[in-house]
């Protein structure tokens, strides 16, 4: 690849909790002057199809890619596939799975925020995330309280009503890790731990391995120095590839290109998705 690539790996469109399609996010990337990224939607592949289709003639590449929400025992944790099948059956299985339960999930959530005495509603959650949307996530629900006057910011709706920590908080229960990783194996892909948080690698980097985990996010924006360096070292002694991206959800956050990698960064990845599609 050129090494004056730059590229993005996680990515979300309006298929999932992004607030553009995914031609809009072509164009955005295009606009960074981004060369490579890959549109990694919560729990669908449905948006890569028409990511690709808007990319065709650009000097932009679109690797097709999902964020898959895995559950464990201490909560939550989401793995990024690279390099699948978006029309494989195990993924459009996956994608109308989570539809159904990110909507039971989301309904729950509202349910307890109204307990709270924080009056939003389903209609209003599902109006702040259009008709694009293949499912419901939490930022759909943090635009809605904003809306509605409860919080200035999304991310003080996950401070103060929907974080994990939280009592409206209601995990999507969707899959294992060890269903996560073979879901993304058998349609294709390659597997990268999104975000991995420290206090949890000693517990479950061993048990993902153990189930085929290909690789570590390890490149993120605003990450200390300190801390990718460990992430660094600890995908190296266990042998996994490293990857990267800004985890853009739109417009309204930082903006799309400032933070990228560099071919150099992720060429082990990008040797393994090649591996990976020729069969290998």
């Amino acid at each position: 690849m050129n090494p004056d690539a730059r590229i993005d790996l996680h990515l979300h469109s309006t298929a999932s909790d992004g607030t553009l399609p995914p031609s809009g996010v072509v164009a955005a990337a295009l606009e960074a002057g981004l060369t490579l990224i890959s549109l990694t939607d919560h729990d669908t592949a449905a948006g890569v199809p028409a990511a690709i289709e808007a990319a065709r003639g650009t000097p932009l590449t679109v690797l097709p890619g999902i964020e898959v929400s895995a559950t464990w025992e201490k909560g939550e944790i989401h793995i990024l596939g690279y390099g699948v099948d978006p029309a494989h059956p195990a993924m459009v299985a996956h994608g109308a799975h989570a539809a159904t339960r990110r909507s039971a999930r989301m309904e729950g959530m509202v349910e307890r925020l109204r307990e709270q005495g924080i009056q939003v509603t389903m209609e209003e959650v599902e109006a702040v995330a259009g008709e694009d949307r293949e499912s419901l996530a939490r930022p759909h629900l943090a635009r809605a309280l904003v809306a509605s006057g409860y919080v200035e910011h999304t991310w003080e709706a996950f401070d103060r009503y929907i974080g994990d920590q939280h009592p409206a908080f209601v995990p999507t229960n969707l899959v294992s890790v060890e269903e996560a990783l073979a879901l993304i194996r058998e349609a294709g892909g390659v597997s990268s731990w999104a975000h991995p948080p420290e206090d949890h690698m000693d517990a479950l980097l061993p048990r993902m391995r153990r189930a085929g985990l290909d690789g570590l996010e390890v490149y993120r924006p605003r990450a200390p120095v300190e801390r990718v360096r460990r992430f660094e070292r600890r995908a190296r002694t266990v042998g996994l590839v490293m990857t990267g991206g800004s985890d853009w959800h739109g417009p309204e956050g930082a903006e799309l290109g400032l933070f990228h990698l560099e071919s150099a960064q992720v060429a082990p990845f990008l040797q393994l998705l090649q591996d990976r599609s020729e069969g290998g």
